[in-house]
């Protein structure tokens, strides 16, 4: 009777132990087809190294191309020397232990992980939220980095064609973080978004997302599954930050109009209620697939409210 209650206690720890290493390999495996498919730590950011004169940049999933010149290369040079602080390389640390990457949505109210989220090493933003006026106990305050789509700049700031103070004054909530600018979309009011920053001397970085990054990411999630015609900016920065951190938090990945605890009815972002554009993301398929990665230890997705204390 010992011996077989020994062998059954000696087979669950076998299991344990087998399911840990299995679960391993998933994350290891994962991380390890988006660095070697994707290139993000050295590809996901425009730089002199990556984008030299002469070489060609993928605009688009159509294939359109722009043959980077001596002008546009010069642009390069000018965001290196501004942005990252005399290194060459956007993210000179290489990796970091936790990252947070937080999304816009609704679930995030009066959820109280301000703190969770400040707490990560490495802070990532998407599409210039507000952090202030009360949103700061439960969104946190942390920024490193930060994402700015043309259409922020286009309906919020006449595309930065008349006054520009009040662009640059609310970019003062983030500190000297790195803007990333999808710059290849709209390449004019970005450049006029990177000369108001220069005039008001904000300490902000802007950078411009590398399209090859895109394309890879496009490719590397539709291999796996992921039908839709264009990735939105959390799952972007979500592939982004499984490449430079080694532990990856999620906040505000719901797309969902009720919590998923009590069913309370949610607004689509934290700050407002305004609706994507349909059939833009598949944000449900996104959604399944980042369930699918935090069933596997890939990453984290924190779906209600968050104790006092950290993480």
């Amino acid at each position: 009777m010992r011996g077989q209650l020994l062998k059954s206690r000696f087979s669950r720890i076998i299991a344990v132990l087998f399911l840990g290493s299995l679960l391993a390999s998933l994350i290891w495996y994962t991380k390890l087809n988006l660095s070697s498919e994707c290139h993000g730590l050295d590809k996901a950011i425009i730089t002199q190294n990556n984008k030299p004169v002469g070489s060609q940049i993928v605009t688009d999933l159509n294939k359109n191309t722009l043959q980077v010149t001596p002008e546009l290369f010069s642009i390069f040079m000018m965001l290196c020397h501004l942005s990252f602080m005399n290194t060459e390389h956007p993210f000179p640390n290489k990796t970091w232990d936790t990252c947070a990457v937080v999304g816009n949505g609704g679930i995030l109210i009066n959820s109280s992980c301000g703190e969770s989220i400040d707490s990560a090493q490495f802070v990532i933003r998407c599409n210039l939220p507000p952090l202030a006026n009360g949103f700061e106990k439960h969104v946190g305050v942390k920024t490193d980095l930060v994402t700015a789509n043309p259409s922020i700049f286009l309906n919020k700031y006449g595309a930065l064609m008349g006054r520009r103070r009040p662009f640059v004054e609310s970019l003062h909530i983030y500190g000297n973080s790195l803007l990333l600018l999808y710059s290849f979309f709209n390449p004019a009011v970005s450049l006029r978004a990177i000369d108001a920053i220069n005039d008001f001397e904000s300490p902000i970085r802007p950078v411009f997302l590398n399209p090859d990054y895109l394309n890879s990411l496009f490719l590397f999630w539709r291999s796996l599954g992921l039908r839709e015609a264009r990735l939105s900016t959390g799952l972007i920065m979500a592939s982004l930050a499984l490449e430079i951190c080694s532990n990856v938090h999620l906040y505000g990945f719901w797309p969902f109009s009720y919590h998923p605890h009590d069913l309370h009815p949610l607004t689509n972002h934290y700050y407002d209620n305004v609706q994507a554009k349909p059939q833009v993301h598949a944000m449900p398929a996104e959604f399944d697939l980042l369930m699918r990665l935090h069933s596997q230890g890939v990453l984290r997705l924190h779906l209600g409210d968050c104790p006092t204390g950290g993480k």
